[in-house]
């Protein structure tokens, strides 16, 4: 593999087994001079240029405003916007080390360019109206809504711990943002048929990748998130109970043994893990397209992560399944509006043109929070699925005609 081509200030790279390992390197000058942060790995922001990049340049800064005398506390709190943000990333109690990988990345993402953008104006000078006018423009007067509502509510949640921190000059503007009315991004409409799913999988052998034919089927049949099917990436900090460990992150997804030899798949979805840790139940003897592609796969090859790359042998990082369906996406002829992720709601949607029940499309769905006894609540999920995969199986069959 080549050494990757990323420039950065005191970002070097060392061979290892199977690729680069990369970290952030003081200068010479702020050892010699007792610079007390060391070497720093970076090697699980390789598949992220972007956020590498901005990693390197925050400790460089740091290193500098070191050397210069004036190297401040991230943890203290000056009043201003950017200090809120710095709070909000760096205290060991932040909820922002909560959040999935999934929701981290957009999270790190808007936070530096809120630094960029508002860090230096104090809490206390802004109110709801200015707000609305950096939302404007966050959103380019509404062409890009979702920009401007996800840095809304970035700010909004680092603005919140630090009230529960004890800063509590910010209340006033968290409170104020709270109340405006901004234009929000419209739900998404996309969704695949059939008969596109079935090209994606098809395209996807024919690229040799029948590991993603397997995760679109199941996307598909199932309606597992997409992210819950190829699984997600860890910072090795995170409590989250992983089965791998690759460098500095480890992983946590679908993986065989949620598949039972009755060919029930079983498996709590990483958004409710740690809230009602509602378990689905899928019947794949129902999931049709799942049952061929597993029908494809070799006994030996039946343990740990139900998808993996097979370039790397390990799963898939966020940047290269993205890559692959837009590859995928092309050879297929799909639109390139649609996104892997609208597998999840174009089951529910046939299903539910199928004539499936509500419930039973919550249930299978993952969206129930009723609790009852362990035995009735297996048994009811397990039944909402099969007449939810019943309902759209008969969607499919083509009515006789007199």
């Amino acid at each position: 593999m080549d050494k990757p081509s990323i420039k950065a200030p005191g970002l070097k790279f060392r061979p290892r087994r199977g690729g680069w390992a990369a970290y952030w390197i003081p200068s010479p000058e702020a050892v010699s001079r007792g610079y007390p942060s060391g070497t720093v790995p970076l090697t699980r922001y390789l598949d992220t240029p972007e956020l590498l990049v901005d990693q390197c340049q925050r400790l460089q800064n740091d290193m500098l405003a070191w050397l210069d005398g004036l190297r401040r506390d991230p943890l203290a709190f000056d009043g201003t916007i950017g200090s809120v943000l710095r709070i909000y990333q760096q205290h060991e109690e932040s909820p922002f080390h909560g959040l999935r990988p999934a929701s981290r990345r957009p999270y790190l993402h808007y936070l530096r360019r809120l630094e960029a953008e508002v860090g230096d104006v104090r809490v206390d000078a802004v109110t709801g109206l200015h707000v609305k006018r950096w939302h404007a423009g966050w959103s380019e007067a509404g062409s890009k809504p979702a920009a401007g509502q996800t840095r809304l509510a970035v700010l909004k949640s680092a603005l919140t711990f630090c009230i529960v921190a004890g800063h509590r000059s910010c209340r006033t503007l968290r409170d104020d943002i709270r109340e405006l009315r901004v234009p929000v991004p419209r739900p998404r409409s996309m969704y695949a048929t059939v008969d596109q799913v079935r090209r994606a999988i098809a395209a996807a052998h024919a690229l040799e990748r029948p590991s993603l034919a397997l995760c679109y089927a199941v996307q598909f049949e199932t309606a597992l998130r997409q992210w819950d099917v190829s699984g997600q990436w860890y910072p090795l900090q995170d409590p989250t109970i992983c089965s791998i460990v690759h460098g500095q992150s480890k992983w946590a997804g679908l993986e065989w043994r949620h598949i039972g030899e009755d060919l029930v798949l079983r498996y709590t979805p990483s958004k409710t893990r740690a809230s009602s840790g509602a378990e689905v139940l899928i019947d794949l003897r129902l999931c049709p397209m799942v049952l061929e592609e597993l029908a494809c796969v070799p006994d030996e090859a039946r343990s740990g992560p139900l998808i993996v790359n097979e370039v790397s042998g390990l799963p898939y990082r966020d940047q290269q399944f993205l890559s692959a369906w837009k590859r995928v996406r092309t050879a297929a002829g799909l639109p390139a509006e649609l996104w892997s992720r609208d597998l999840r709601a174009s089951a529910i949607t046939e299903g539910r043109g199928g004539g499936a029940l509500t419930d039973d499309a919550a249930k299978v769905a993952g969206h129930t929070k009723s609790r009852t006894t362990a035995d009735v609540y297996d048994r009811e999920r397990l039944e909402a699925h099969r007449r939810f995969a019943t309902a759209r199986l008969g969607r499919r069959t083509p009515k006789s005609e007199g």
